[in-house]
């Protein structure tokens, strides 16, 4: 059972420390691109980039950037996009 269209949930918990849950659905296989940004737009860390499969999905993300480096307090935004589908979600890390 699929949902008829791309989801993307609110991620949980809202805000987090140290880590919070990205949820989205897919109603066929597709190409999928979740990236985190800063509010400078500045890109974070890509956590999916990739083919999935229809269903439901989840992804964690730890606060921790694509340097390696922990991330500051502070509000993110998570993207997803799957082809023209682009859908984003504000995050607040709190320390």
């Amino acid at each position: 059972n699929h949902p008829e269209d791309f989801l993307m949930m609110q991620n949980f918990p809202n805000p987090f420390n140290p880590s919070t849950q990205i949820s989205y659905a897919l109603p066929q296989a597709s190409h999928v691109v979740l990236k985190i940004f800063n509010l400078m737009g500045q890109e974070i860390k890509t956590l999916v980039d990739g083919l999935q499969t229809a269903g439901a999905h989840s992804v964690s993300w730890d606060g921790i950037d694509s340097l390696g480096k922990r991330a500051c307090s502070g509000i993110y935004i998570c993207q997803l996009q799957i082809g023209v589908f682009l859908k984003s979600k504000k995050m607040l890390l709190v320390e």
